[in-house]
């Protein structure tokens, strides 16, 4: 059964996005394991720069605030989101990384492009995670406008990058407590 609601209906109801109910910056920093040992990549697509920099800020700070050396945290770059998967790929079979970072950025445009792209992007990502024995952390930005981009980045939402620096540090340990025990 479908059920639409006129938005000027009494029942609308405004649902918002989860990235609307939380800041993505804000972590339990108790809840952070010990990065002893633990080396990072970070894959950063060149387009959009003026969000993905951002992002690739908040990641480094969210690693670097919790005992990650700047000498434990690689960094490469790519043309476009699309070209995340490749690099990622790459990442994994020719650096000692344990953990990938993944960051990107789509806007909303007037064309099918953005979605093929989010869908494709999405898809890879979620593929080298299984094809390979490391995490490989989702950081795509999927936005409607620049506004919303922006507010992600480092804005009023706080910043995708530390939360995907905060996750690959919990997916890295997780993976070594499930490989010793």
């Amino acid at each position: 059964m479908r059920v639409a609601l006129m938005m000027d209906s009494p029942f609308f109801i405004t649902i918002n996005m989860a990235s609307e109910l939380k800041n993505l910056s804000v972590y339990d920093p108790n809840s952070v394991p010990s990065t002893k040992g633990m080396k990072f990549g970070i894959v950063v697509s060149e387009w959009n720069h003026n969000i993905t920099g951002n992002l690739l800020k908040g990641a480094i700070e969210g690693l670097t605030e919790n005992g990650v050396s700047t000498d434990d945290i690689v960094v490469k770059y790519v043309p476009g989101s699309f070209e995340l998967i490749a690099g990622g790929k790459y990442m994994a079979k020719y650096t000692d990384v344990d953990a990938i970072i993944c960051l990107g950025c789509v806007i909303k445009g007037d064309t099918p492009h953005f979605d093929y792209v989010c869908a494709g992007t999405t898809q890879g990502i979620a593929q080298l995670n299984i094809e390979y024995d490391k995490p490989f952390i989702f950081g795509l930005l999927t936005t409607n406008n620049l506004q919303q981009a922006e507010e992600r980045c480092g804005g009023r939402l706080g910043n995708k990058g530390t939360e995907c620096a905060i996750t690959a540090i919990k997916m890295v340990d997780f993976l070594w407590n499930v490989r010793n025990k």
